[in-house]
């Protein structure tokens, strides 16, 4: 007999998947991330684009965008000396197509 509390199986689907859920979550948990996302959302940029798009310092852009390639969230690609980075978390990529069409526009959110 299972000690197991959960009888939906829905929820016994989503148990094992939840810590990295949580993980994703709190990669994406904070303003100056959201908004490399959000650039990131259109496409591939180069680390320098990031910050012109965003306004983040070179150092600040390199701790977060280092945070979001340790969560798996993002994926860096060198040519020559410039470093490129996209989204490459497919739930992260959709997570943010709905987050860019609500918050990055104009004042419609």
């Amino acid at each position: 007999m299972s000690t197991s509390l959960l009888v939906n199986p829905l929820m016994d689907a989503m148990a094992p998947k939840a810590a990295g859920a949580a993980a994703l979550l709190s990669g994406l948990a904070n303003p100056n991330r959201l908004l490399i996302l959000c650039a990131l959302v259109e496409g591939e940029q180069s680390v320098g684009a990031l910050i012109a798009a965003t306004g983040i310092a070179p150092t600040s852009m390199s701790q977060h965008l280092n945070k979001l390639k340790d969560e798996g969230i993002v994926a860096a690609r060198r040519a020559h000396r410039t470093l490129f980075y996209s989204i490459t978390h497919p739930a992260a990529r959709d997570l943010m197509a709905v987050l860019h069409a609500h918050f990055c526009g104009k004042d419609d959110a």
